[in-house]
């Protein structure tokens, strides 16, 4: 080829280039041309604003009418971070493999939940194990575990009645049935067999897990750095914190093995096992598309107590709270109530009853468990947007361009008041919003009424059929047989730690309501 012919091709090949760059639909801009908040500090960036404010949302919620549903904010250390509330952006990263929990996240999880919990696995790993799993979380399944929901919750009504008249925190005693709801549910025993070190230490992680310090803040950034295998490690640190999680690990791993290895014995020698949820995962092993190991199975142990616990205890508290502030919204529960259910829960459709179950729909909207949630690019990928955006630049770009390694923020509480998809008022706690066709059904994301409470995607809660159950028993029978309202000298106020926690103005976790027996 003559230099003549190489230089027309090559000029004619930077042309179209050229022609394809003018021509290009649109531009892509990282997370540093994306508006959002000024930082106020270096060392926290807008951290402190984001997990610390006397009331959460404060900030964030503010943020959000204010540069929309993408937006830029500084992390600890200078560290750029992309909150998101957009539903075709959610949709994408909760489906998507390019994005995961972070280091210092997955670190966490380790600590906290062990290796072998399915919420850990990842590709053809966790869909093996998920769908393994499915069994025990069934609608059909659930429905079995109704009577303990119904005897636990009988439970409280006798605690509620021997509470005088004195206002009652109701955080310590929905954590404590709840917790009963679970071992029973899981394990087909009551809490006190688990033993007393399990219980006392399942308290202090409960209480380490309600409080949220600005150094832990900051220690979430250094140890995001550091190597993987160094942070691991970190659960060997001679600390109270790592000591109570090395015995969560410890007492779960026990009482998971003691169950799974009664439940595989007794169906080896034909016995009929109680239904509970692990007797259901051990007599599937071996069905059709089933692949599960009895290591599979205790080692979910810790991810089940843990998750069927407080979120649960914590969302029925913020219920109580609502009916509390709004005494009519309470009577006409009541009657709803008493109206399908009387003294009988055996034949009850909770499903049935409108006004329940928009009412609960509207506390997991308002109060998620997880009103945020980390994510990390694990390679290059551009996010798409439900519409358009501007950048720093005052460029107007409807695509994202998300780095490897770029934090994602899933802004879960943020999404759940966006007015475009809950309406005008959505702010403000409003369950007929769910009755009157006010809630836009838009694309599906999460598993329940298109919240993200659950979350979505492949990771989605397992046992949130579980979980809307028991609210709904637990509901059913404290507004049934008790008023509830507000003390005249307390305030409750909303904050976040690992989960949404109602605090008294301290940043204490409690809740007290006067409780009046009416039934």
């Amino acid at each position: 080829m003559s230099y003549t012919t190489a230089f027309s091709a090559l000029s004619a090949a930077a042309a179209a280039l050229v022609l394809l760059w003018i021509s290009r639909p649109r531009r892509t801009y990282g997370i540093g041309n994306i508006a959002g908040p000024p930082s106020p500090s270096w060392i926290f960036g807008n951290m402190l604003q984001l997990l610390r404010s006397p009331q959460y949302g404060e900030c964030e919620f503010e943020w959000r009418k204010m540069y929309g549903p993408i937006y830029r904010i500084k992390g600890c250390l200078g560290q750029n971070r992309l909150m998101v509330s957009d539903p075709i952006a959610l949709q994408y990263i909760l489906n998507s493999p390019s994005f995961f929990f972070s280091t210092t996240l997955q670190a966490m999880l380790l600590w906290l939940l062990g290796p072998r919990s399915v919420i850990l696995r990842t590709g053809d790993d966790h869909r093996r194990l998920r769908a393994s799993l499915n069994p025990a979380f069934t609608a059909s399944a659930v429905r079995r575990y109704k009577p303990v929901f119904v005897k636990v919750a009988r439970s409280i009504t006798e605690q509620l009645n021997n509470s005088g008249t004195l206002p009652v925190d109701m955080c310590p005693l929905l954590s404590d049935a709840t917790l009963k709801s679970v071992s029973e549910v899981v394990f087909g025993c009551p809490v006190e067999d688990l033993g007393a070190d399990f219980i006392e230490n399942n308290t202090q992680i409960l209480h380490l897990s309600s409080s949220q310090s600005a150094g832990q803040i900051l220690f979430d950034t250094v140890a995001g750095r550091l190597p993987r295998w160094i942070l691991h490690q970190a659960i060997h640190l001679p600390t109270k914190t790592f000591g109570a999680l090395r015995a969560q690990l410890k007492f779960a791993d026990r009482e998971g093995w003691r169950i799974v290895r009664e439940r595989t014995e007794a169906a080896k020698l034909g016995l009929e096992t109680e239904g509970d949820l692990y007797s259901v995962l051990v007599n599937s092993v071996g069905s059709d598309g089933i692949s599960l190991s009895e290591e599979d199975i205790a080692g979910q142990t810790s991810l089940i107590m843990t998750a069927g616990q407080d979120t649960a205890g914590n969302t029925l508290t913020f219920a109580l709270i609502e009916l509390a502030k709004n005494p009519q919204l309470q009577d006409s529960l009541r009657a709803e109530i008493h109206a399908a259910l009387g003294n009988d829960h055996e034949n009850i459709g909770y499903d049935s009853m409108p006004l329940l179950n928009a009412f609960i729909k509207e506390v997991l909207r308002v109060y998620p468990a997880e009103p945020l949630s980390e994510r990390v690019a694990s390679e290059d990928v551009v996010l798409p947007l439900s519409g358009s955006i501007a950048t720093t630049a005052g460029k107007q770009i409807n695509q994202i361009l998300i780095r490897k390694g770029d934090i994602l923020t899933i802004a879960v509480a943020s999404y759940q008041r966006m007015e475009t998809r809950w309406g005008d008022d959505a702010n403000t706690f409003r369950p007929g919003r769910w009755l009157d066709g006010t809630v836009q059904r838009g694309e599906a994301i999460g598993p329940y009424a298109n919240l993200l409470s659950f979350h979505g995607g492949p990771h989605s809660c397992l046992g949130w059929r579980f979980a809307i159950l028991e609210i709904q028993v637990f509901l059913c029978e404290l507004v049934g047989k008790f008023s509830f309202s507000l003390p005249a000298d307390h305030s409750i106020e909303v904050r976040v730690a690992t989960t949404l926690i109602p605090t008294d103005s301290q940043g204490k976790k409690c809740a007290l309501l006067s409780v009046k027996h009416i039934l």
